[in-house]
């Protein structure tokens, strides 16, 4: 078995990360014992060291925020006396300069939280992998490709070194270059694909470490010639809803490629930051459109904006949603920036949605509740956009209208004159419409009975609702319901 650390200064972190330790299974072979155990959790940088030297273990997940040194600082203590320990970073955040420092620790990964348990399984599956491809009396760069690609590219190597890697590694030039590939999902099979495509045509290495793909081309090319094949190679190769980015350095002689490593690093961060400035103008175009444009064109650039985010890490597009949501609310609303109102629903309800259909479900019916109060806001008086927005909410209650124009902060007499003037109707005929809309849908439910229809939308007379609903609708609450169970069962493919 396998010992593992975990290192982090918040308490909910260190339980979760212990929890998802504890039931790890391997997907190919879910009847194998779990290989890992705990072997500790440290608070601070000061208890990490002491429990790594006490310990020895062979996998830590280092939080890099820690008081005392920090995670980084730690791992540089360590190092040298244990090369062979596979480290895991996690922060809150990514960092440009945080990964450079990293980089030539041998980190094995770089974890941004919130940490989903899927993303956590796949990671502690893929250092498995790393642990049990070095028996335990060598050290993880014993073999010089590893120890070339994750180590001595990135600083400058004497010309002894340089020309022992070139003959042990087989590289056909004294030059080269290197391109760093980052991808949001499926990052080693992607680097694979990527590393067969390029070998068609040029001499080429690569490793994956940090999340990131590293490609040397050992050959003596003009940057902006290999450019050009390039962006005709990765044309299409990545799925369209994939977030990707990519860096290519300069060509430089071997002792000085860690020259070209650094040079794809700045370029591959620009270009992160590309797509997270394309992301915002995505947005800031949704909410200029909204109750503008057509409902449709609003939907299209909606999916635009989240099907890319929940390509990747689901509770970071989850936690980005939330944001989005919020953003949408307070625009048409107002919510978040006038306290005396009340919000039609909560964002942060997102962050309890389990898969990716619970977010659809949920998307589609506040998206739409978003461009129907859009549409009105463009429309109608603001007061009785507040007052519509709260009926809605509460229809299922007691409310008055005295209530409703509390929201709206104008008195009931302006209220129902808004109501006549703009609504052609009155308060009781709206609320009532609205109630009637409402248990016809309930009805098709044929788990509820006309009682608990009638409780749902705001009537405590089952008799009285069921009158109400003949009037409007034509036909008893019993006829509707009939009516739905006689249906054929929609088509299942």
């Amino acid at each position: 078995m396998f010992s593992v650390l975990i290192v982090d200064d918040e308490e909910p972190v260190l339980e979760s990360y212990e929890f998802m330790l504890g039931r790890f299974r391997l997907r190919e072979d879910s009847s194998e014992e779990n290989p890992f155990t705990l072997a500790g959790k440290a608070r601070s940088g000061y208890e990490a060291l002491k429990l790594i030297y006490e310990t020895e273990p062979d996998l830590v997940f280092m939080d890099i925020n820690i008081p005392g040194p920090d995670g980084l600082s730690v791992l540089e203590e360590v190092h040298k006396k244990y090369p062979r320990m596979v480290c895991i970073l996690s922060t809150a955040y990514e960092r440009f300069d945080l990964a450079q420092r990293a980089i030539p620790l041998g980190v094995f990964a770089y974890l941004v939280k919130p940490v989903s348990k899927k993303t956590f399984f796949a990671t502690l599956e893929n250092a498995l992998f790393q642990l049990r491809s070095h028996p335990p009396e060598t050290t993880a760069f014993e073999d010089p490709r590893l120890r070339f690609m994750r180590k001595d590219i990135w600083g400058e190597l004497s010309e002894e070194a340089w020309l022992w890697y070139r003959e042990e590694l087989g590289l056909p030039s004294d030059n080269g270059f290197a391109i760093l590939v980052e991808c949001e999902a499926d990052i080693e099979k992607h680097c694979a694909l990527l590393a067969r495509e390029l070998s068609f045509k040029h001499h080429c290495m690569h490793d994956v470490m940090l999340n990131r793909g590293l490609f040397l081309v050992s050959e003596c090319l003009p940057r902006d010639v290999f450019l050009r094949r390039w962006e005709k190679l990765v044309s299409g190769l990545f799925p369209e809803n994939t977030v990707w980015s990519w860096g290519i350095g300069g060509l430089y002689r071997g002792p000085e490629l860690y020259r070209s490593c650094a040079e794809a690093l700045v370029e591959l961060d620009a270009r992160r930051a590309d797509i997270g400035e394309r992301e915002r103008l995505k947005i800031i175009k949704l909410r200029q459109k909204m109750g503008v444009s057509s409902p449709e064109e609003a939907r299209t650039l909606f999916r635009g904006i989240w099907e890319p985010a929940f390509s990747g890490d689901f509770s970071a597009a989850k936690a980005s949603m939330v944001s989005l949501f919020t953003l949408l609310l307070d625009d048409i609303t107002g919510v978040f920036t006038h306290p005396e109102y009340s919000p039609p629903f909560k964002p942060a309800e997102i962050m309890r949605l389990e898969d990716i259909g619970a977010w659809k479900q949920w998307a589609e019916l506040h998206f739409e509740k978003l461009l129907l109060l859009a549409s009105e806001k463009r429309t109608l008086p603001q007061p009785l956009v507040k007052a519509l927005g709260y009926i809605r909410e509460h229809f299922a209650e007691g409310i008055q209208l005295g209530d409703a124009a509390e929201k709206a902060l104008v008195s009931t007499a302006h209220l129902s004159r808004l109501f006549t003037e703009h609504l052609k109707t009155n308060f009781i005929d709206y609320l009532t419409e609205l109630r009637i809309g409402e248990a016809e849908k309930l009805l098709k439910d044929s788990s509820m009975t006309i009682k608990d229809v009638a409780y749902a939308v705001g009537y405590q007379d089952p008799n009285y609702f069921s009158r109400i609903f003949k009037r409007i609708t034509g036909k008893l609450p019993t006829d509707r319901q009939k009516d739905s169970a006689s249906l054929p069962p929609p088509y299942s493919g």
